[in-house]
């Protein structure tokens, strides 16, 4: 399976995309095809951010062809303009899995850091860190790569019978 994840914002939208595969043991592994972030500068305008969010990950979909997109679900912020802002970057995204016929799966942040870390209250830079050993990278991803492939290694963990139960209650317990 090849997912496509996405941590949502209008500056910076972190993105990734994942695939399992059967490993030499038998074992699903887990390959980072790629990742990255989708940074816009402060002179461009929200529709203008918004714009280009879609179209750089309508051409990773394009490209890597994955089966289902993962993304970061809401999350609470204290500033109503920033939760707006969010939601817009959320929904560009959304837009660019839909328009490629993609299911889309959201996770909440907590879910995320407790599937990956192991508690939901994890830093960027454990996530970082756990997202190089899991998908055995050779640099330490940039914080919104990071929490993008944290986010597809969530959706992998929820997807496999064997790790859902584990996952799911931990998360219920948040």
């Amino acid at each position: 399976m090849r997912v496509i994840s996405i941590d949502p914002a209008l500056r910076k939208t972190g993105y990734s995309v994942i695939e399992s595969y059967t490993g030499p043991r038998g074992r699903t592994e887990y390959r980072a095809i790629d990742y990255g972030t989708i940074t816009n500068a402060r002179q461009i305008s929200q529709p203008g951010c918004l714009c280009r969010i879609r179209e750089v990950l309508s051409e990773v979909i394009a490209k890597h062809k994955p089966e289902v997109c993962a993304v970061e679900g809401v999350i609470y912020v204290q500033s109503y303009k920033t939760a707006i802002t969010m939601g817009a970057a959320r929904g560009a995204a959304i837009i660019a899995a839909a328009e490629h016929g993609l299911e889309v799966h959201e996770y909440a942040p907590r879910r995320v850091k407790q599937s990956v870390v192991g508690t939901g209250s994890a830093d960027k830079q454990q996530v970082a860190f756990m997202m190089r050993s899991l998908l055995k990278l050779t640099e330490t991803p940039q914080a919104d790569a990071a929490d993008a492939l944290a986010i597809g290694m969530t959706h992998f963990y929820a997807s496999d019978p064997r790790k859902a139960a584990v996952t799911n209650s931990a998360a219920t317990a948040l």
